[in-house]
């Protein structure tokens, strides 16, 4: 056995003391990746054993070793510049010279790019698995509150009523597309870079498709230059977390805005109170979920920046790359979790809602609609409309009103065109949205085959998901057996 202790098996003498050594060290922010690295060095091996390029006695001797070294754990690796020359001067330690076999035919290049891909699919699993726990939520209370009429904004100002499960599905339809990019970036994140090397390949017999099926990936990445170096996957899935986290802010936005008239009751444990102030119910925890937002496109700008004019192949500003995409999938996966939370548990109060429905003469649309479907040219019936709404002022014009403004338009009265009892019902926020039953619209037929389509594609995103999970399990089962055989 070795004593080389902490000694680096990577740097030895040289390149190995100075002050820039803690800085160049990413050692500390490498635990994220600690068990991913000792899988890759397993798989690794076990493909250098198979492939006659390591001894069967000396391939057992490392797996035993990465045995070891990870039930030590992170904290027991000796110093290093990274992770990856940790693990190894700890194998080396422990079997030898001849531990440093486990580094043939490879790079710390394409080692730490398979490491990374193997870490973040963990990670997109996780957030992609928050993202159908919210769509989830929001179907459930859609379900829940498919009549419940509620006024309708744009530009915040009263537009036309809708209802709670309208409203709450157009932000489950932005979240599905969210969940299929974050899936598009899994498909590219799995793909292996190992046997690329420094990025011009190895001259050993390396059979790089079996490191990949034994980690789990879906294939590898053709050309080994792009292997090494690439880093768009990064980028593919911070983009895709930030785009995720706007939605996700638009959805906080809004609640703030609604519990702030009264609109929806937010459960305790979504607020908080005030310091001074007992009677507060501040919606704190969907205000930070607004700030995560800031937090992934800050998290996207960093690693754009980073990334951008780097030559090929591998340098070392790649380092700095990968926490933005930590930081940013930690940020964006929790925020989810909580307006999930904050959604299931908030109540809308129907009645208050109703009332408010018909604010700002918001079913004039509706009036003006009435007056086209009877043959008036839509814009005729919008200056009808509009001249009511001008003669009321901030209220809803009664029958009289709109009355007066057809015959100055009309010159005719408005009941020439339609019925009293048909601008009466176009008045009615409940019937102004039963009325808009086109497809996607608010009525309740629309809206039940919304829920229909988003509980059939909630189906598909779950089945997806669970067939790259086992394929991963399987995977992981296979490089279990591999090496039980050979320790």
């Amino acid at each position: 056995m070795s004593e080389e202790g902490d000694e680096s098996v990577v740097r030895r003498d040289r390149f190995s003391g100075g002050p820039a050594r803690a800085f160049m060290s990413s050692l500390a922010a490498d635990r994220r990746i600690f068990a991913a690295d000792v899988a890759v060095d397993r798989a690794h091996v076990v493909m250098l054993d198979e492939q006659d390029i390591v001894e069967s006695d000396t391939a057992s001797e490392i797996l035993s070793a990465l045995d070891a070294v990870e039930a030590d754990g992170h904290g027991a690796l000796p110093e290093g510049e990274d992770v990856h020359e940790a693990i190894e001067t700890a194998v080396v330690g422990r079997v030898g010279p001849d531990g440093g076999k486990m580094h043939t035919a490879r790079s710390r290049n394409d080692e730490v790019a398979t490491c990374i891909r193997y870490r973040l699919r963990e990670d997109l699993f996780a957030a992609i698995e928050a993202t159908l726990a919210l769509r989830e939520a929001l179907v459930e209370v859609a379900k829940a509150e498919t009549e419940t009429v509620m006024p309708g904004y744009t530009h915040l100002q009263p537009a036309q009523p809708t209802t709670v499960a309208h409203f709450l599905l157009s932000y489950e339809a932005a979240f599905a597309r969210d969940t299929a990019r974050l899936v598009d970036a899994y498909d590219h994140t799995n793909q292996s870079p190992l046997g690329a090397a420094a990025f011009a390949g190895t001259p050993f017999d390396v059979d790089r498709e079996r490191t990949a099926e034994l980690l789990g990936f879906d294939g590898v990445l053709r050309n080994s230059m792009d292997a090494s170096s690439a880093r768009d996957f990064l980028l593919e899935s911070v983009s895709a977390l930030a785009t995720h986290a706007t939605t996700l802010s638009g959805l906080a936005e809004d609640l703030v805005i609604f519990a702030n008239k009264g609109y929806v009751d937010l459960s305790d444990d979504y607020s908080s109170t005030s310091s001074i102030m007992p009677q507060k119910v501040n919606p704190d925890t969907l205000e930070l979920v607004r700030a995560t937002a800031g937090d992934a496109a800050s998290g996207l700008s960093g690693l754009l920046t980073t990334l951008k004019g780097l030559p090929r192949a591998y340098n070392r500003d790649l380092q700095r790359a990968t926490p933005h995409a930590w930081d940013t999938v930690d940020a964006v996966s929790e925020a989810t979790a909580v307006v999930a939370g904050a959604v299931s548990e908030a109540t809308w109060p129907a009645e208050t809602l109703e009332s408010a429905a018909a604010d700002g003469f918001s079913t004039a649309t509706g009036v003006a609609d009435a007056l086209a479907m009877a043959g008036l040219p839509f814009r005729t019936a919008h200056e009808v409309v509009a001249a009511a709404a001008e003669r009321a002022g901030d209220g809803t014009p009664d029958l009289a009103t709109l009355d007066a403004s057809a015959e100055d338009v009309l010159d005719a009265s408005l009941f020439e065109y339609v019925s009293r009892a048909d601008v009466e019902r176009a008045l009615d926020p409940v019937d102004s949205v039963a009325s808009r039953d086109s497809a996607g619209g608010p009525a309740p037929a629309a809206v039940a085959a919304q829920l229909d389509e988003a509980t059939a594609e909630l189906d598909a995103h779950r089945t997806a998901l669970a067939e790259r999970r086992d394929a991963l399990d399987a995977a992981a089962e296979e490089l279990t057996t591999e090496v039980n055989t050979r320790v």
